[in-house]
């Protein structure tokens, strides 16, 4: 279960998606508008995984984010920025997928072992203050015939895909996120 703090968020996560989109070769300059998001839970605790679906023109990013509170070794091309946030502190937002504690959240999804998280909501003072639904849901979709490839396959390197832009991507087993007014496969093996 993810825990969400009622907190002020320094810059926003609006602010944090466009520097992230506006900063890769990839990501496009342009007015954001944000889709949804869901998360997901890290079994050790420490990194908060969240992934945002945003449009910008007619492209639909999906932004997976890893928020740490310490920064990671060796990472710093793909630390996004920091943010302040009003109950945890500073923390470092890095480009989830390349976090390999990100990754194994998708490889665990992909083998049906891991679901998004549910949020739970506290108060400033960490007193629970209700739930919510996540604004982006997630499914498992596997062709016919096909079976869910385990987590050792997958940890061994089978290869799986990640999208940064939702469009077309095939696979036999197929993660797909649905909003408010749309879906796509952010995930595949």
């Amino acid at each position: 279960m993810a825990t969400i703090h009622q907190a002020e968020l320094t810059p926003s996560k609006s602010d944090m998606l466009r520097t992230f989109l506006e900063s890769r070769s990839w990501g496009e300059a342009g007015e954001l508008e944000v889709l949804g998001a869901y998360r997901f839970d890290d079994p050790e605790g420490e990194v908060g995984i969240e992934c945002h679906v945003a449009r910008v023109g007619e492209t639909i990013f999906h932004l997976p984010l890893a928020y740490r509170g310490a920064p990671v070794a060796d990472a710093e091309e793909h630390l996004i920025g920091l943010m302040e946030h009003s109950v945890l502190g500073q923390r470092y937002v890095y480009d989830g997928l390349q976090d390999e504690v990100v990754l194994d959240c998708f490889r665990r999804a992909l083998c049906g072992q891991q679901q998004q998280a549910e949020l739970e909501i506290v108060d400033a003072e960490g007193k629970p203050a209700g739930s919510r639904a996540q604004s982006v849901t997630l499914s498992l979709e596997v062709d016919e015939g096909e079976e869910l490839p385990s987590a050792e396959t997958l940890l061994d390197g089978a290869p799986f895909t990640v999208v940064r832009t939702v469009g077309e991507l095939d696979g036999t087993v197929r993660l797909v996120a649905a909003w408010s007014d749309g879906s796509g496969v952010v995930a595949a093996y």
